[in-house]
């Protein structure tokens, strides 16, 4: 507390001279508390016990003896126990003005200062006699059969979270800040030095000079580290504005002293800020998130910052309720600056400052926290009781930059349930792990605060929610939940919403209606067309800003549609005696309505203003009905993912139905995962955005981006057993760089969705409303390539029974068949090529070919390893490299076995009419004369350059649409194709409608829904055996070992892999071969129409009662199945292994897939029955086949 009187320093040294009578006044009204210009007398308080002391807490609690209340004087509180529910909501509802009022007069004139507690053991709450359940009560949610594991340890989840109970208090005996700053010895002369600074500037009298400053070095609490950092000038210059600050409070007559002083410097930084503690104030000068963005978010390296804060022990003069808060931010100096990422050892990891100033308590917590951090990709949430006092230091450890914003936002946190922080401090360590530990306390009694819980239930529900904190720290409606208006849960809910409303607001109007009603939806050049004119009617009526506002304006509505996902989605678990309180929120559903769907959709109408905020609003009605399960509830998380039902898509949008949807959100990104199958596969992409326009554009296309790719996978996965899925995640604007944070939290809250909890408050249980057990196939895609070994490792962490199938793509040693070592995806797009010189005698090695995608590549380098052609022209990301002589054979196979762009080719092997054009190089003259200008331009167009002779182009790498309606003209002269064959081995690199233009100029064209299969293929058949053998058979027999030596097994069932893709794509070909000629139809469109038939049999006869015969699916299965598998493992058991309908999935897929290739995608009604007899015929004699002829005769039907 500043002293009441000043003192006069004894040197008398300065200023020299005296004040007036009138800044006497000021002055003294100042530190006195007056801030009153009439001279009236300052008020006055009772000096406040500094909230850094030492000595034990002396406070009072109410306990019940025998029905009566006493108040028990305590000096130290015990753990305590949770209060029944219905009891503690009843305690903790806000009471009357009244009753407040007069509560606090009854204390008042008690002189004792009451806090309201959770009841101790020997306490006693009368429970109401009717034990019927609340009229709103969740009385479905109770899980009864929930048994706690031994002692609760945490699983092996992403997050550790110290869950509360009986045995996991811990009290911490130390006392102070856990920190002990060096001593500065040069601290009395610095202070000497700072006061004959502060005199010669002259704008404190000098009278008052030793006191304003020994207030800033004794009574602010700030530790020897600062004194020691700052210059002389620096601290002068934050004592004159802390001065300033006093006395424009008094020239204002407000009484309100407002400080905002900062000051920032290359490696330190200082802000100091007068706060009321317990509030969120949302327009200040916001230090707490200048610091996030400035300093916490970005550190990385030596380039990470470490930041101490406090809030002074007294309050300001004349301030009740206001306290000075105080950061302080130094740059981090590491001893060892480059560790391993698993390296735990503080010592070695360890800030400078840090090792000097941590007790060995603190150090003890930190490395304990530490040991947990480094395991887990979430965040690890301890809490700890300190001894003598009411005080609870909460510590959060997470990975550098997976929690942007989280420091500020946790401000909040704490504030909404009645907490303040005495101090605050963020450790950064080399090894990439950031602690935060905050000391919190409860605010002092008023009628205000008497709305909070009292902290020893309150820390639990902070815990708790520290998990959604971390998923979005900083959401959408931050401002509703720092204000108050709404809770943490509810605005949270609120944002994902808003990301939902983006994707899915139907905004196309009657028109596409009309038009799509049109057009034939089996033709896939009419689909084409209807996606481009989508893309270009959604146009900007509502954009995410627009939403946004509208969401903003109804917090009320926001509130009861959060209730009623509440209701459906809460669980509690372990009933109304659980030690883990649930949120607020929750507790409103004991008192608030819940709304059924009919009384929403009536208030949402008499709510909103326009037609518009009436469709937003009722799209949270949409979200609630289509959410079947999700992690929102789940104790730690790392983002949070749902489960919908994808029936609310409009079909006229998105005619072929989903099965599954996951919308999963983050801070770092969103993402979808689709699939048209409940046993499906597919690749996980990530999508980068260049700026924010683009971003903008990637977000509005992202979901159709996302179906129209699953949907090309489920035509392509025609052959296996798994339909099509694909997951695609796009990074936030401010994110690009976390493309492994976003993988990584993707992955796992779906994996949250598909695996039953083992750790009750670590894994809760969910609400499952699909209640089928799902499994994921998923695989490596555009820049996740590298991420895949990580996920499988994760899936067998988190206790994953599937973790050997879950990604394709992983590493040899995990049991992967990597496509491009073994040429998988080329071996498919081969037979293709081959075929057409097969059909047309034409000689390999005299064709002339043009390929896009290099010898660096995956498919372009295996292309040029197994084909014999006279490669004229190859185009890769280094620029163009032309031969019309033919490019050196020899030198492109090293090229290729090298992985190496085509700027490494020895031009010297060129020749005369030879050329190499590369994208950084300008003003290039060709053979010809004609001068390139751009070399990039070039590159980028060079495959639409009329006049070159190529006989054969095989696209292994470009982008997509990179030839379309209004460019593939340019291949076209005098109305017939410039490149007699095309086989597209890239995805997407003709658009349909350019691929049927080509083929009506006399092109001989092959898609890549066919053509790019035999990647497909060989992840299905990875799957397959990871699904067949137990852990033990699949890391002997599938897994390559330690030294890099291959199991004999591994090496034979690739190779059986191999002709598999080889056997389904030559079927294919001659099957679309023979339909063209017989019908003229363009193989294009036979693509997909073969596609659509098979898979569309496929599910028909999935349904049928020919799996039921032992006899048929035997027979059907030891046809599918490899033949290696069978022998090594026997049907038997992998009958026993592989999940039911991944066998039926293999039943129907193997029929269909044969059936059509042999009878074509339009078969006569009696084809099937003929189909199956020929089939049954060498089964007719066995026993248990008599009933044969009447199931084949079924299905045919």
């Amino acid at each position: 507390m500043v002293p009441d009187l000043p003192s006069v320093r004894e040197d008398g040294g300065g200023g020299g001279g005296g004040i007036d009578h009138t800044r006497k006044v000021l002055h003294d009204g100042i530190l006195n508390g007056n801030t009153n210009c009439n001279g009236a007398p300052p008020k006055t308080e009772a000096n406040v016990q500094s909230d850094f002391s030492t000595t034990k807490l002396t406070s009072y609690a109410p306990s019940v003896e025998n029905g009566a209340l006493y108040r028990t004087k305590h000096t130290f509180w015990p753990p305590l126990k949770a209060v029944p529910l219905a009891s503690y909501y009843k305690l903790h509802r806000v009471p009357s003005l009244d009753s407040l009022t007069a509560t606090v007069m009854a204390e008042q004139q008690n002189d004792v200062q009451a806090i309201e507690l959770p009841l101790s053991d020997a306490s006693h709450v009368e429970e109401p006699q009717d034990k019927s359940p609340p009229r709103n009560a969740v009385h479905n949610k109770i899980l009864e059969n929930v048994i706690r594991t031994p002692g609760r340890q945490p699983s092996p989840q992403p997050t550790h979270l110290s869950v509360p109970g009986p045995s996991q208090h811990r009290v911490l005996p130390e006392q102070g800040s856990g920190y002990v700053a060096p001593t500065f010895d040069g601290k009395d002369q610095q202070m000497d030095q700072v006061m004959d600074q502060i005199e010669e500037k002259g704008f404190i009298p000098p009278e008052f000079v030793e006191s304003e400053t020994n207030w800033f070095y004794n009574e602010l609490g700030i530790d020897d580290m600062y004194f020691q950092t700052e210059t002389v000038p620096a601290i002068v210059n934050h004592i004159l504005s802390l001065y300033a600050g006093k006395v424009a409070a008094f020239a204002r007559g407000d009484g309100r002293l407002e400080i905002r002083l900062d000051k920032e410097a290359a490696d330190h930084a200082v802000y100091i800020d007068t706060s009321k503690p317990g509030v969120s104030v949302i327009d200040g000068p916001r230090y707490e998130q200048r610091i996030d963005e400035k300093y916490i978010n970005g550190s990385v390296g030596d380039s990470s910052y470490r930041v101490e804060s406090f809030r002074s022990g007294s309050h300001l003069p004349g301030e009740k309720d206001q306290q000075l808060r105080c950061y302080f931010v130094y740059k981090c100096q590491f001893a060892h600056p480059n560790p391993s990422l698993e390296e735990t050892n503080l010592d070695i990891i360890g800030d400078k400052r840090f090792l000097q100033k941590a007790t060995q308590n603190t150090r003890d917590i930190y490395q304990e926290v530490m040991t947990h951090a480094v395991d887990r990709t979430g965040p690890v949430i301890e809490m700890f009781e300190m001894e003598g006092s009411r005080e609870k230091r909460l510590v959060i450890a997470y990975r550098q930059g997976s929690a942007m914003g989280l420091f500020s936002a946790l401000s909040d946190l704490y504030h909404y349930y009645g907490a303040t922080s005495s101090r605050k401090y963020i450790e950064q360590f080399s090894n990439g792990i950031t602690i935060m530990s905050i000391y919190l306390r409860p605010l002092a009694q008023t009628p205000a605060s008497m709305k909070h819980p009292p902290i020893e239930a309150s820390i639990h529900q902070i815990m708790k929610e520290v998990s959604l904190l971390y998923c979005i720290p900083q959401n959408k409606f931050q401002g509703h939940f720092a204000s108050g208006r709404l809770s943490l849960q509810e605005t949270i809910y609120a944002h994902c919403v808003w990301v939902f409303v983006g994707h899915f607001l139907n905004r196309l109007g009657s028109e596409y209606t009309s038009l799509a009603s049109i057009l034939d939806p089996n033709n896939s050049a009419h689909v084409e067309m209807l996606s481009k004119i989508k893309r270009r009617l959604r146009t900007e009526t509502f954009t995410s800003d627009y939403i946004l506002e509208i969401i903003n304006k109804y917090p009320d509505l926001v509130r009861a549609l959060y209730l009623v996902f509440a209701n459906t989605h809460y669980v509690q678990t372990r009933g109304e005696q659980d030690d883990f309180l649930p949120t607020l929120s929750y507790l409103r559903l004991k008192v608030d309505p819940v709304l059924d769907d009919s009384q929403l959709k009536d208030r949402i109408s008499k709510s909103v203003v326009n037609e518009h905020d009436e469709m937003v609003m009722t799209a949270f009605r949409v979200f609630n009905s289509a959410v079947l399960k999700t992690n929102f509830y789940t104790p730690t998380k790392v983002a949070l993912s749902f489960r919908l039902k994808p029936s609310f898509l409009p079909e006229v949008e998105y005619p072929q139905p989903l099965y599954g949807m996951f919308l999963v959100i983050s801070s770092e990104f969103r993402g979808f995962h689709l699939r048209f199958r409940d046993i499906a596969r597919g690749g996980i992409r990530i999508v980068k955005s260049r700026n924010k326009e683009a971003y903008s554009i990637n977000a509005r296309s992202l979901f159709d981006e996302n179906y129209n790719l699953a949907n090309t996978q489920q035509r392509k996965n025609k052959d296996i057993p798994e339909g099509g899925s694909k997951g695609v995640i796009l990074l936030d604007v401010h994110h690009q760089d976390k493309v492994r944070v976003a993988f990584e939290k993707y992955i796992d809250s779906i994996m949250d969705l598909l695996l039953k909890p083992v750790s009750p408050g670590i894994k809760d249980p969910i609400v499952d409303l699909h209640g089928q057990e799902e499994i994921l196939f998923m695989g490596p895609d555009e820049n996740t390539a590298d991420l895949v070994n990580w996920a499988t490792e994760h899936a067998r962490k988190r206790g994953a029974s599937w973790w050997k199938s879950f990604f394709t793509g992983k590493s040899p040693k995990l049991g992967g068949i990597p496509h491009d070592a073994y040429g998988m995806t080329t071996l498919s797009v081969r037979e293709y090529v081959v075929g057409i010189y097969r059909k047309l005698n034409l000689d390999e090695t005299m064709v002339r070919k043009l390929q896009t995608g290099g010898p660096d590549g995956d498919l372009g380098s295996n292309e040029i390893l197994l084909g014999r052609e006279k490669y004229t022209a190859i185009v890769d990301g280094a620029g163009v490299l032309v031969d019309p002589q033919g490019l050196d054979r020899t030198e492109l196979l090293r090229l290729a076995k090298q992985r190496a762009m085509i700027s490494k080719y020895d031009a010297s092997k060129l020749s005369t009419d030879g050329y190499r054009v590369l994208v950084d190089e300008t003003n290039v003259s060709l053979p010809n004369g004609e001068v390139v200008d751009n070399g990039m331009v070039f590159r980028n167009t060079f495959h639409l350059r009329g006049g070159q002779p190529f006989d054969t182009f095989v696209p292994c790498g470009g982008r997509p649409e990179s030839i379309d309606l209004s460019t593939v003209h340019k291949l076209i002269v005098d109305g017939k194709s410039t490149i007699p064959y095309i086989v597209e081995g890239a995805n997407l690199f003709i658009t349909q409608d350019a691929k049927l233009r080509l083929e009506k100029a006399g092109c001989i064209l092959y898609k890549d829904a066919s053509a790019n299969k035999g990647g497909v293929t060989s992840s299905s058949l990875e799957v397959l055996a990871s699904l067949s053998f137990d852990d033990a058979g699949f890391v002997e027999n599938m897994c390559i070992r330690a030294d890099g030596t291959a199991p004999a097994f591994y090496d034979a069932y690739v190779k059986e892999v191999q002709e598999t893709i080889k056997r389904n794509a030559a079927l294919e070909f001659e099957a679309i071969w023979r339909e063209h000629q017989q019908t003229g139809i363009p193989r294009s469109t036979l693509s997909d129409t073969l596609s659509i038939a098979i898979t569309k049999l496929d599910e028909e006869l999935q349904k049928t009662e020919l799996w039921n015969n032992l006899i048929l699916r035997t027979s059907v299965l030891e046809d599918a199945l490899p033949k290696l598998l069978l022998e090594k493992i026997g049907l038997e058991l992998i009958v026993q292994r592989v999940p039911g309908n991944y066998l039926r999935s293999i039943f129907g897929s193997y029929l269909a897939s044969r059936f059509v290739y042999e009878h074509g995608s339009s078969p006569s009604q009696f084809a099937f029955f003929e189909f199956m007899s020929k089939r049954m015929a060498r089964l007719n004699q066995q026993p248990g086949s008599q009933n044969l002829t009447s199931h084949i005769n079924g299905a045919g039907a």
